[in-house]
């Protein structure tokens, strides 16, 4: 299938923070604005003269731009939760995500003692170019020292991000270099994969991980898609989980290799008609007949439950997970004179049984607070505590009963895992304490590990005491306080993400995934329980 060279279709997404969820940016396609209607008149003409007001008449000169930003603000917050203005200013930042590449020297980075170190050189990007190493401590840019400055993220992006064809120069210290090389970079754009991993669970089996919808999503698909099919898979695992969503177009693409021709998808309904959308299969799907199971959970959203949701309406998919985040309101970018934008929600979309997954805000605080609601009020751990309104009842196409009224429920219902929650992991990981292991283990030892391959390293690699031991050793000197106990009892936890943090270290980012899924527990109960077997019936009884 051809992928659409212009966006007919995005899906904005939800800003949640909650049990490490994390949610994305608004994000909308491009559409011409146009004058408001004849009705609008009196409201807009009011809005003017109080600005005319304050710009003319108040004491204070130079208020307006502040008057006009909050004021925007304000009507938007008023309509729901995902209309939003986005400043000129941060309008390239806002959509950097969802494009597939960025501009800048093309590096994996971490923070270490205050110090930046290259992880990566992105393959084929200009830092490998010049021949940057991984473990390079970055001292200087253009002439300016920021190691030992308190550096943040945000700082690093902004010396190293910048225009095609740009120059920064960088000093670096190297290991066994006695004084530091120097280096000049040509910026330029770098890819960004939102298809995390993909591998063959066992000789049937696929799994592809999406992180999210991006510009170049279907097409990263298609390419891992055919390599399993050439690697002799016949059912796939679909991982969504945590997918904030992104680009509708590429959701609806991704959802077409599945479906059959003339399967409805998603539609769209607006105010105006012209905001109406019906998006139905093409007969050039890919993996139409192969054994499906895709995986969700509370921070699923948007692009995502557009993709879960046509294929459990149209019963092509086993869902498996915890309910979807609920969020179906379609954004269209309105470019104001100033280069801001306005992004405006224009429509709902709905899945073909014909369900809204938009859950209700009414209340925008409670709407904010919803997914903290549902972990407390145990709709992550068991599944009969939500209770769905008859109303909202629905129907796949083989007679299966849905509901709508807020995100999508899976088939078959996995709970929340906390047996594994490790207040020391999660001490150490803030203080980069784990990463640097991994790191410094994997730099010291590669040679020995790249000679093992990969495959034996997954089966036969342990993460020992002595090494637990040094990662200890390591929190002590940021001052995390040991803790035995917490370590004991979570000994697999910190296991399990140190051997993919190492795998990713030797063999590159898509090995982290199949060493990181053994700790999936959704994924893990597919397989334990021999989910694909249901697949023929998809009868939720049957589970």
């Amino acid at each position: 299938m051809d992928q659409p060279k212009n966006s007919k279709y995005q899906i904005s997404l939800p800003l949640i923070l909650c049990i490490g969820l994390a949610a994305g940016l608004l994000i909308g396609a491009s559409i011409n604005s146009r004058s408001p209607t004849k009705g609008d008149d009196s409201e807009i003409e009011k809005l003017r003269e109080v600005l005319s007001l304050v710009q003319n008449e108040y004491v204070d000169k130079g208020k307006t731009d502040v008057v006009v930003e909050d004021a925007i603000n304000h009507i938007l917050g008023k309509l729901d939760p995902h209309s939003a203005y986005i400043p000129a200013r941060e309008k390239i930042e806002a959509n950097e995500d969802l494009k597939g590449n960025f501009e800048g020297i093309g590096i994996e980075f971490n923070i270490f003692h205050d110090t930046l170190v290259v992880v990566a050189a992105i393959s084929g990007g200009p830092s490998e170019s010049v021949g940057l190493r991984p473990g390079d401590k970055i001292i200087k840019v253009d002439g300016k020292i920021i190691a030992n400055t308190k550096l943040t993220n945000l700082e690093v992006q902004k010396y190293l991000k910048g225009p095609k064809g740009t120059e920064v120069k960088i000093e670096v210290l190297r290991k066994k270099s006695k004084t530091p090389l120097a280096f000049s970079i040509i910026r330029d754009k770098i890819p960004q994969t939102s298809v995390d991993a993909s591998y063959m669970i066992d000789s049937e089996i696929g799994y592809v991980k999406i992180s999210r919808f991006s510009q170049t999503t279907y097409e990263e698909f298609k390419k891992a898609l055919d390599q399993l099919k050439n690697d002799g898979m016949k059912k796939l695992v679909l991982d969504l989980q945590g997918n904030p969503g992104g680009y509708m177009d590429q959701a609806i693409d991704v959802a077409d290799e599945f479906l059959p021709k003339g399967e409805k998808i998603v539609f769209t309904q607006g105010q105006e008609s012209r905001y109406n959308e019906n998006a139905i299969a093409t007969d050039k799907g890919d993996f139409e007949k192969g054994d499906l199971i895709v995986l969700i959970n509370e921070g699923s959203a948007s692009a995502a439950e557009i993709v879960s949701g046509a294929l459990q309406d149209n019963d092509r998919a086993l869902v498996a997970g915890r309910r979807s985040y609920g969020k179906g309101l379609v954004q269209r970018p309105f470019e104001l004179n100033d280069g801001s934008e306005v992004r405006l929600t224009i429509s709902r979309y709905y899945t073909p049984s014909g369900r809204s997954i938009q859950k209700p805000y009414g209340d925008l605080d409670a709407y904010d607070k919803d997914i903290v609601k549902r972990y407390k009020h145990g709709e992550f751990f068991h599944a009969d505590s939500i209770h769905f309104n008859d109303s909202l009842k629905y129907h796949t196409l083989n007679g299966r009963t849905v509901y709508g009224g807020g995100g999508i429920m899976p088939d078959y219902f996995v709970p929340l895992d906390t047996s594994h929650s490790s207040k020391y992991f999660n001490e150490l990981f803030a203080v980069n304490t784990i990463r640097e292991f991994a790191f410094n283990y994997a730099e010291e030892n590669k040679a020995r590990l790249e000679k093992m391959t990969f495959d034996v390293y997954r089966k036969k690699f342990v993460v020992d005491d002595r090494m637990l031991s040094r990662m200890v050793a390591m929190g002590q000197k940021e001052k995390v306080k040991p803790n035995p106990s917490d370590l004991a009892r979570n000994k697999s936890v910190f296991q399990i993400y140190l051997k993919a943090e190492i795998a990713r270290r030797v063999w590159g980012n898509p090995r982290f995934y199949p060493v990181f899924n053994e700790s999936n527990e959704v994924l893990q109960q597919v397989i334990r329980n021999k989910l694909f077997d249901h697949i023929p019936e998809l009868d939720r009884s049957k589970f």
